[in-house]
């Protein structure tokens, strides 16, 4: 380690972990863009290449970038954004329209989107247009400055791609797509999905218009690398104004041995700045150092089991429908079951077992079946449910057996009996 050129000064404890948090909190929060996106550099070099030849030779463009969430398209899309508004003439000229599935859901709301990003509102003002065609070709004459040498490059960035291939006659990727292939104006279209198979959901006529450009980002880091990430996360920078604690900080590094688990499951950095900030919050100065324990329990919390979680919430009831339905999914190999049968497997618990459980109205239990449904631990398998009564619609078990007899061990005063008829359901006498 380098010896930092910095006047040695010592502050107390408390204002050092305070100085600690806050420097890390912003960097796990406010995620500053690297330098250059490690472990994707040919990606990088590809994309900006791409948008460059958009943004300087008014050449038109399509590129999907795909992968998991969490791996690094929006991180690589706006490095790539940056160097590129970096140049003083793109800077001036580029144009980029951010459009996101989740928010412009229909084509309506994503032309009004693309307008106001254009700052064309006064230029569209009342008129009406025959078609989304004619006002998007209205749209990128307005940005017109003479010949289409001279016409301001527009980048069209659409975050989850995917959701805008369910758009009736998938209007908006057509036009945009049938402009990027055409020499109507110099646009680039860049799409981001999680989806492997998304080129699938497109229409023919839309398919035959994007470039099947695709640039693929998946995970490569190696336990090596993602342990160098995390100690650059967690490092204090230079001209921390304590020394002492600067030094003793930077070089507490026993806690690597605890993050495989966490590297095994997920590789992303979202996850990872999740961990570093549950294990952050533990920090104090009785306690100043980040120790093993807290990142264990700090990853004991990230894994959790949400829907484990809401088994123990449930009455003995609901607790006993689902052990009826567990004992059902291992008789029937999985098939779908309906009330009735959960029922009939739960009355024979009551009579042949239970000492503590006792006997409810069929109402109930189908109150408390109904609820099970709401918090989404059963499904329906029939599409169709007007024309069979409830008791009889099939149903499907959302969880595993694991979950069920965790959250068993965890569910406060459950009855012995109930327990034991978990492990060991009522055979037929």
């Amino acid at each position: 380690m380098s010896k930092r050129k910095v006047k040695e000064t010592h502050m107390p404890v408390g204002e050092c972990i305070s100085q600690v948090q806050m420097i890390l909190r912003e960097r796990f929060c406010h995620q500053r863009l690297p330098e250059k996106p490690v472990g994707m550099e040919s990606q990088h070099k590809h994309l900006l290449e791409l948008l460059r030849r958009t943004a300087v030779h008014g050449e038109s463009n399509s590129v999907l970038i795909v992968g998991p969430r969490g791996s690094g398209k929006t991180m690589l899309l706006n490095c790539v954004l940056r160097e590129l508004l970096e140049v003083k003439d793109v800077n001036k000229n580029v144009l980029p329209v951010h459009l996101n599935g989740l928010l412009q859901t229909d084509d309506r709301i994503a032309l009004k989107e693309i307008t106001r990003q254009l700052n064309l509102e006064n230029v569209v003002g009342d008129k009406v247009f025959g078609s989304f065609a004619e006002n998007l070709a209205f749209l990128l004459e307005a940005l017109k400055k003479g010949d289409r040498s001279s016409s301001r490059p527009v980048l069209f960035i659409l975050d989850e791609f995917d959701l805008f291939a369910h758009h009736k006659n998938q209007t908006l990727l057509y036009n945009l797509l049938d402009v990027s292939q055409s020499a109507q104006a110099p646009v680039a279209v860049i799409g981001l999905t999680c989806r492997l198979d998304v080129l699938e959901l497109l229409e023919k006529r839309v398919k035959s218009r994007f470039s099947h450009r695709q640039i693929h980002l998946l995970s490569s880091l190696s336990f090596i690398q993602y342990l160098d990430n995390v100690r650059s996360q967690l490092s204090l920078p230079q001209d921390f104004p304590d020394t002492n604690f600067y030094d003793e900080w930077n070089d507490d590094q026993s806690v690597v041995d605890v993050l495989q688990r966490h590297y095994n499951s997920s590789k992303d950095f979202r996850s990872l700045h999740l961990l570093l900030m549950l294990a952050l919050s533990r920090v104090s100065a009785s306690k100043p150092a980040i120790k093993p324990t807290d990142l264990l329990e700090a990853s004991r919390v990230c894994m959790v089991d949400s829907k484990a979680n809401i088994l123990h919430g449930l009455s003995i009831l609901e607790l006993c429908l689902i052990i009826a339905m567990k004992h059902l999914n291992d008789i029937y190999e999985g098939e779908p079951f309906n009330f009735q049968m959960v029922h009939n497997e739960f009355k024979k618990f009551l009579q042949r077992k239970s000492h503590s459980i006792h006997n409810f109205d069929k109402p109930v239990v189908i109150k408390a079946f109904e609820h099970l449904q709401q918090l989404e631990l059963i499904k329906s398998m029939d599409s169709s449910t007007a024309k069979i009564q409830k008791e009889y619609q099939l149903m499907k078990l959302l969880l595993d057996h694991s979950q069920i007899m965790e959250a068993l061990q965890k569910y406060p005063q459950c009855p012995t009996d109930v327990k034991q008829w978990a492990i060991v359901p009522v055979l037929e006498t």
